[in-house]
Order: C-alpha cells, then sequence, then structure tokens
C-alpha cells in the first residue's frame, strides 16, 4: 500500500506544471498622448468640446471593426496596446500581424498581452514577432510547457480554469476600441461557415487612458509571463525575417477589398464618420480576481455595475451570447418587474449556440423567467428569406451564432464589453466594459433590437399542454418566409437536445 501511494505520489509531482521565474519582468507603462497624433487632434477639435467626453462609433459588423483595428494600426505614432482572450493565426490574426510589424518598423511601440486559454500553438508565432525591437508579448496566467494542459486543468481546478477575458484596443493612450471580438475570421467576417454576430465600440478621448490603467494592471501583473520565458528556444533574428515572409504570402487580396469597401474605411476616406460624444465610465475586473477565492466580489466589475443595471426605470435590453443567471439574477429580474421594467433578453438558441454546456445552464431558468414577464428572444441559425446576406445589426450571414454582449438602460445608457451574464464570466473570468451615457448610441442599439431581432430571432412563450398538465415551451419565429411555431428547440437535432437535457443534470453551473 505504501509502494502504491508513493508510486501515485511520484505521478502527480512528474505531472505538475512547472512556470519559470517571472520576477525579473519589467515593468512598462502606457505613453501619454501625443498631440501629432491624429486621434488626439480629432479629439480636440469636437463640436462644443467638453474635455471630460470622449467621440464613439460602433462597430457592429466584422469589416467595419477589423478595418477600424488596421486604421487605427496605420495612424499610430507612439504606442499600441492590445489585451485579447483569442489570438488566432489565421488569415485575420495574420493580417494584424503584418499591420502591427510595419507600425513597429516605424517605431511604435506595441505590446500584445493575451490569455494562455488558446496558448501552446501560437507560441513560436508570438515569441518570433517579440523578437522586433519594439514589440514586446506576455501571456497571463500560463499554462506550463512541460506537461499536457487537461492534467493541469484537473489539478489547477480554480486557478488554471479562471481565465482574463478581456478585449481592447488602444492607440496613441488616445483611441480605444473596446467590446466582444477576439482577434480571429469568424468575428470578422471572414470565416466562409461560421461569423459571430458582435459589437465593439471605437472610442476617442480620455476614456481610452482609462483603458490604458486596466491594461498596465495586467501587463505588470505577476501572472504576467514574457513570452520568451515560456517558449523552449528563443527564435532568432532569422526566424523573424521567415515570418515576414510568410505573412506576405498570406495576404488575401479579395478580403483587402472587401475591407477598403466597408463602411467605416468608406466613411473614413469621406469623411462622414459620426462620432457621437458623450461620457463615459470604464468597468473593468482587478487582475487580482482570479487569485482571489472565488465569490469574492469585491471590487469586481458587476459589483460596480450593479448600481447602473438597478438604476433602469423603464426597460432593460440585454444582449448575452451564454446567458445563465442563476438565483441571484432571477432575484434581481424580479424585482425589476415588481417595478414593472421592461426587461428583454437577446442569447443563443441551442442551434446557434458555439457551447452546448452552457445553454443548457441557461435552459433551467427558461420557465421562470418566463413567468415573471421577461422578453426571451433567441437568435436562428439561419437567416431566412430576403434579409440573407445582410451585414449590418444583429443579422449578416446565413450561418452564424451571437457573441456580443450590450445592456441598454432605459434608451439612455449603454455598456459594451466582454462581460457574459454567466457565472464564468461573473465569478470566475475578468472583464471589461464602457458604460456610456448617450442616449443617441442607445437608442441606436435599442432600435435595432425592435426592428431586426424579431426577423432573426425566436420569441419564447409559455403554453399550457392539456394532455400531461404541464407548462409547454413554444418557439414564434420565421421559417421559409412566413411565421412558424415550434414545440421543442428549433433546428437543433434530437441528439443535441437530448445531451442538453442530461447536461442540465450536472452540478457545474459555476464553472458555466
Amino acid at each position: 500500500m505504501r509502494l502504491m501511494l508513493s508510486a501515485l505520489l511520484l505521478f502527480i509531482l512528474n505531472g505538475c506544471a512547472m512556470l519559470p521565474d517571472n520576477a525579473g519582468r519589467q515593468a512598462t507603462h502606457a505613453m501619454a498622448p501625443v498631440e501629432d497624433s491624429p486621434f488626439y487632434r480629432l479629439w480636440l477639435s469636437a463640436p462644443g468640446h467638453d474635455r471630460k467626453q470622449s467621440g464613439f462609433l460602433l462597430l457592429d459588423n466584422g469589416l467595419d471593426a477589423f478595418a477600424a483595428r488596421i486604421a487605427l494600426i496605420r495612424q499610430a505614432r507612439c504606442s499600441i496596446d492590445m489585451q485579447y482572450y483569442l489570438i488566432h493565426d489565421d488569415h485575420a490574426g495574420m493580417a494584424m500581424m503584418r499591420a502591427l510589424l510595419a507600425a513597429a518598423d516605424r517605431g511604435v511601440r506595441i505590446r500584445i498581452l493575451v490569455d494562455d486559454i488558446d496558448g501552446g500553438r501560437r507560441d513560436s508565432v508570438l515569441a518570433t514577432l517579440a523578437r522586433h525591437p519594439d514589440i514586446q508579448v506576455r501571456v497571463f496566467n500560463p499554462f506550463g510547457r512541460n506537461t499536457g494542459r487537461l492534467w493541469q486543468y484537473v489539478t489547477g481546478l480554480g486557478r488554471q480554469t479562471r481565465r482574463a477575458h478581456n478585449k481592447s484596443f488602444t492607440v496613441d493612450g488616445i483611441a480605444t476600441i473596446v467590446g466582444g471580438r477576439n482577434i480571429g475570421d469568424e468575428y470578422f467576417e471572414r470565416d466562409p461557415h461560421l461569423a459571430f454576430q458582435d459589437m465593439d465600440v471605437l472610442a476617442i478621448g480620455p476614456v481610452a487612458a482609462e483603458v490604458s490603467l486596466s491594461f498596465d494592471r495586467y501587463w505588470n501583473h505577476r501572472l504576467s509571463y514574457p513570452i520568451r520565458l515560456l517558449v523552449e528556444r528563443v527564435p532568432g533574428q532569422k526566424a523573424l525575417h521567415r515570418l515576414r515572409a510568410h505573412l506576405a504570402r498570406e495576404a488575401d487580396a479579395d478580403y483587402a477589398a472587401r475591407l477598403r469597401a466597408s463602411r467605416f474605411v468608406t466613411g473614413l476616406r469621406k469623411g462622414t464618420l459620426k462620432l457621437r460624444w458623450a461620457r463615459a465610465e470604464v468597468f473593468a475586473d482587478s487582475p487580482d480576481k482570479l487569485l482571489r477565492r472565488t465569490g469574492d466580489m469585491r471590487g469586481t466589475l458587476i459589483e460596480a455595475l450593479l448600481p447602473a443595471l438597478a438604476s433602469v426605470r423603464r426597460e432593460l435590453i440585454i444582449v448575452s451570447p451564454y446567458f445563465v443567471p442563476g438565483k441571484a439574477g432571477l432575484a434581481f429580474f424580479r424585482r425589476l418587474r415588481a417595478r414593472g421594467v421592461k426587461v428583454r433578453v437577446l442569447t443563443n438558441s441551442l442551434a446557434s449556440t458555439d457551447v452546448t454546456i452552457v445553454h443548457a445552464g441557461y435552459a433551467r431558468y427558461r420557465q421562470a423567467l418566463l413567468r415573471m414577464g421577461v422578453e426571451l428572444w433567441e437568435l436562428n441559425r439561419v437567416l431566412e428569406g430576403p434579409r440573407k446576406g445582410v451585414r449590418r445589426g444583429f443579422a449578416r450571414q446565413s450561418r452564424f451564432s451571437l457573441h456580443a454582449k450590450l445592456f441598454v438602460i432605459d434608451r439612455k445608457t449603454l455598456f459594451v464589453g466582454s462581460l457574459n451574464l454567466d457565472p464564468r464570466s461573473v465569478v470566475q473570468n475578468t472583464e471589461i466594459g464602457l458604460l456610456i451615457h448617450s442616449p443617441a448610441l442607445a437608442r441606436q442599439v435599442a432600435e435595432a433590437f425592435d426592428r431586426e431581432v424579431p426577423q432573426v430571432a425566436f420569441r419564447l412563450q409559455l403554453a399550457h399542454d392539456s394532455t400531461f398538465q404541464v407548462p409547454l415551451l413554444l418557439w414564434r419565429g420565421r421559417e421559409n418566409g412566413h411565421d412558424a411555431i415550434w414545440d421543442s428547440e428549433p433546428h437543433a437535432g434530437l441528439w443535441r437536445q437530448l445531451e442538453v437535457f442530461l447536461l442540465m443534470w450536472l452540478p457545474i453551473e459555476s464553472q458555466i
């Protein structure tokens, strides 16, 4: 028995992840905005300028969202700071790296911070990129490279399962993009099979400095590791030359032409882009959240945001691809409904979601939400009828999944960020978002919801099954140009519905 225990202990120790010493990392900080930045001049030239206001532009389609990032890179004068949950090495990822290298060649300092959820595979590319003297790359909360990730998930439950989900892209300390998009083809209308329907906001003004402060907290945190510490062999200059050649070969002329024809580039060229000027606040979790015990909500994004959500008087619109309200959420919505607040929610259907287990968590709450009068909509994964190919608002592709995360409060205030309304975002991961006090932007999103959601989503209703004397869920939507009703998850298939039924019994809500 003692021999078996010794062998088991040896196996566990051999499987333990080892991380390098990170004490020698150098602290750096965001650069102050420079007056010759075109974004700084744009901010100064705003009509009726209020130094506490920023200019905002919604990026509600993938082409505009990518074009905006590339435009910011090309106009950068001194610095680019980007933090993402995922950076894929696909066409969109390669195009961004190509633009970043060109900026670094001009002397722009670039800091790239990425969570390690998708790491390992792209270590060599990021490490090679970091060979450029003006590009630094760090990985947040990394896995050890000496053992398998699955084992680290098991042994690091409560640490490695908690990730930095933040997404921000800040240039010259004066222009920033915050929202739901990662860097990858499926977020920017480059994937021919799948398009995530997402929302970012471009902000120019003092709000960018607040985003930079959040970035610095993560960049200089002890969980942030320079990429060179994680790779087995640090690439040489020849590797950087090979990467440049590879990026040049991977240039996609057709996609570049689509970007040039995008609404954002056209408006930028003609000078017709219309910014909405307003005050805004940055809400961001501290990176220390990943080190605290689960459930310690002190100083978290959601704790700071709740007063704004609770201040709603007439209508709260929620768009969240992963929506698991939990008991606390149910109680919150019940209080709103008791005050007569209209609550409207758009989330993924089982057919459109990319994470089945989260849908299982959400499905437990549908009937309770409907009984209290919450308006529930679930996105159809297939766009029907004459709206196919539309590339605006909530609907653009014939095969798509919701990924936008936003709230509209009384059509006066808009929140856009990386926060899903589920336990993983609220309790486990770290997030960031902007609360924008702009009735114009809030109305723009609310009116898009009014106009488009009934065309592309199922509205859920409760009915009564007279045979079994139980409540029955119905989905009302459109199919082949006509109104239709389903009494089971539309377009999901029997096996997927069975999978959800079985997953609903597992006690895993805190992890989804």
